[in-house]
């Protein structure tokens, strides 16, 4: 009986395979990526595990999932940035309030956050 090689390459396909047991699997690997999915990337990552389990294991296998969350993570963190910005102008939550009286201007920045947040579940996460 002929002995089989423990690893080989498929020039056809460009991939290498592993010799398991009596089937050859294909050896692959995943690429490293170094940025951090944070909050936002973790709750889509959660979404998308439940949701939509096609579309995470599309990403997952063809090595784009932690890509794609850390771009989700920093994009909805950028609009969570403006959002706020733009509502404690509109809203009128200045310095200026903060110097006079601060428990009523943590209250409103309390509100405006979670008005905030709300908005980028609802427009980024849960999508």
């Amino acid at each position: 009986m002929e002995k089989l090689k423990k690893h080989i390459h498929d020039d056809s396909n460009g991939l290498d395979y592993v010799l398991v047991g009596d089937y050859y699997i294909p050896d692959l690997q995943l690429p490293e990526e170094s940025r951090p999915i944070g909050r936002w990337g973790r709750m889509h990552r959660e979404y998308l595990q439940e949701y939509c389990p096609d579309r995470y294991n599309e990403l997952l296998l063809s090595g784009k999932l932690w890509t794609y969350l850390a771009d989700l993570d920093e994009q909805a963190q950028n609009r969570l940035d403006c959002i706020i910005a733009q509502i404690k102008e509109t809203e009128g939550v200045t310095e200026e309030l903060k110097a006079k009286d601060q428990l009523a201007w943590v209250g409103h920045m309390n509100s405006i956050r979670h008005w905030a947040e709300e908005v980028i579940r609802s427009e980024m996460i849960f999508v």
